[in-house]
């Protein structure tokens, strides 16, 4: 490297750590490396590593990074596969979240909650448990890890989400640093005097910082609504043998809002759960589902029913959903499972135990070992949403793409599988992951057990192999696009700007050049400059 680079990186170091202190600043290259890549994709080595505790450090790095012309991108929790974080250009500088982490206001008269972004949905869950109140999406599952921010950045799915959507659409009012270090307020918290209570006020300002991949600016604050916590929960699960029925069952289902989640798994990604999961493990997992009982003798009969269960059950299952039900009565719970029995019975469903449901709430917020295959190969999704009516026409147009390169997958022992899910009454995931040979990487090792990854054997790095990968997610992608699908976590990966109304794009594109005129905030995401 030159001397005068050089000399420039050292005097944005001290710039730097005069704001953070020396502690907060991360220039070794492990962090450098690490902080810079998601599941998928390891690229550019960030300049450096900021991580700022307030909204004040937060602005005044950007006035630093402003003065240096230093690119800039937000990350939080690292849990994402679409390069949403991952630097597009050389000397980056990566502002990690993870240390604005506290909960400022819990206002349970005005039911609102505001945190600073890099608060994990796991600390805002525990701290509003039992309280009598919670949001109403509740966190991911990798919500031990991934934050409110960047939840709200990637539009993040899975707790809550069958009744109440997406994360974005819990949100009523947002602090936001800009490129340049000013702040900019939302929704009715931006009227002077006046609270966040409430989103919409004139034109839908919260609504420009959601789903936008950290490309417009840096959330610091986020306020959440908050509804009644629903302490009776109640279970389902049902076996079918075609997807066509397990699809149209699930649609059934949200289009009626009955469940709080809705979740399946085709026989392959079903087989894959098995695999990586354990007896013991679903042993160990009975201390929180007797826990989650609501009495003594409800708990004995939930853990006696799921340890006698064991994994037999799950034999011949071809197409399962796995269904989560609440209210704030049992009798509501019975209402909505027996309208959910019916469903199920009308599209050839057959009842099937429900561990893996009643399991999976009881521990919402487990470790991110998902992240490996059960024998330690490398693990991505992609995901798409459809309109209920055209869904069963997407799950066959990517399944036409895995025939079409069937002798790809098998050339690289490329495992394929599909999650399914539903959000609210309108909408249906489909989520095909792939699984293959590979070399992990710094992230792996960051935050996969180590008891767990060091059970695994090693694979070679096998880089033909990754690239078949983005090949199928690709051509998956263009697949979405050309039905009508749309995406959370656009990122860098999906084809926003290519399927977008011309008009629609010029709008996004006016908009980032107002917040971020020089270009800084994390190029390429939405597929902006």
């Amino acid at each position: 490297m030159p001397a005068h680079a050089q000399n420039k990186i050292s005097i944005v170091y001290d710039a730097l750590k005069d704001v953070l202190g020396a502690s907060n600043l991360l220039i070794d290259e492990h962090s450098r490396s690490l902080f810079a890549q998601d599941v998928f994709t390891k690229d550019k080595m960030a300049l450096a590593v900021a991580r700022p505790t307030s909204k004040d450090e937060l602005s005044a790095v950007l006035k630093v990074a402003q003065e240096y012309a230093l690119t800039v991108v937000p990350r939080g929790g690292g849990m994402s596969y679409t390069s949403g974080y991952v630097p597009a250009k050389d000397d980056t500088l990566i502002i990690d979240m993870g240390l604005m982490n506290k909960i400022l206001e819990v206002n349970k008269q005005d039911m609102y909650v505001t945190v600073e972004c890099g608060c994990t949905w796991k600390k805002l869950h525990e701290a509003l448990k039992g309280s009598g109140v919670r949001t109403p999406f509740w966190g991911t599952l990798s919500g031990s890890f991934a934050t409110v921010g960047g939840g709200l950045s990637q539009n993040s799915v899975f707790w809550g989400t069958g009744q109440h959507g997406t994360a974005a659409d819990s949100v009523v009012g947002l602090e936001v640093v800009l490129a340049d270090g000013s702040v900019l307020k939302t929704g009715a918290g931006a009227q002077i005097n006046s609270s966040p209570f409430f989103r919409h006020y004139g034109p839908d300002l919260t609504g420009l910082f959601t789903c936008d991949a950290g490309a417009l600016g840096f959330k610091a604050h986020a306020t959440l609504r908050l509804i009644p916590e629903m302490p009776a929960k109640g279970y389902l699960a049902f076996d079918f043998k075609t997807a066509d029925d397990a699809i149209d069952a699930m649609s059934e289902i949200s289009r009626k809002g009955l469940a709080a989640e809705c979740f399946g798994f085709d026989p392959y990604l079903q087989a894959q759960r098995m695999k990586r999961e354990s007896l013991s493990k679903d042993i160990k997992a009975l201390a929180g589902v007797m826990k989650s009982s609501g009495s003594v003798l409800g708990a004995l009969k939930d853990g006696a029913k799921v340890a006698l269960a064991g994994r037999g059950y799950m034999k011949n299952v071809v197409y399962s959903v796995q269904i989560i039900v609440e209210d704030r009565i049992p009798a509501g719970v019975d209402a909505r499972l027996a309208e959910i029995r019916q469903i199920g019975s009308n599209f050839n469903g057959r009842e099937i135990e429900n561990s893996i449901p009643k399991i999976t709430r009881a521990n919402p917020f487990g470790p991110v070992n998902n992240m490996l295959g059960p024998e330690g190969e490398r693990w991505v999704p992609i995901h798409g949403l459809f309109p209920h009516s055209k869904t069963k026409q997407a799950f066959v147009a990517i399944g036409q793409v895995f025939e079409k390169h069937k002798d790809l997958i098998d050339k690289y022992s490329i495992g394929t599988g599909h999650l399914f899910a539903v959000v609210s009454t309108n909408c249906f995931i489909i989520e095909p992951v792939f699984f293959w040979p590979d070399a992990i990487t710094e992230i792996h090792k960051e935050y996969v057990e180590s008891d767990h990854i060091a059970k695994f054997k090693r694979f070679d790095e096998n880089l033909d192999a990754r690239n078949a990968v983005q090949l199928l997610r690709s051509e998956i992608g263009k697949v979405c696009k050309d039905i009508g699908g749309v995406h959370m976590q656009i990122g860098k990966s999906y084809q926003y700007k290519e399927g977008i109304e011309p008009n629609s794009y010029q709008l996004v594109q006016a908009l980032k050049k107002v917040l971020d005129p020089q270009g800084r905030v994390n190029p390429n995401a939405l597929g902006l400059e």
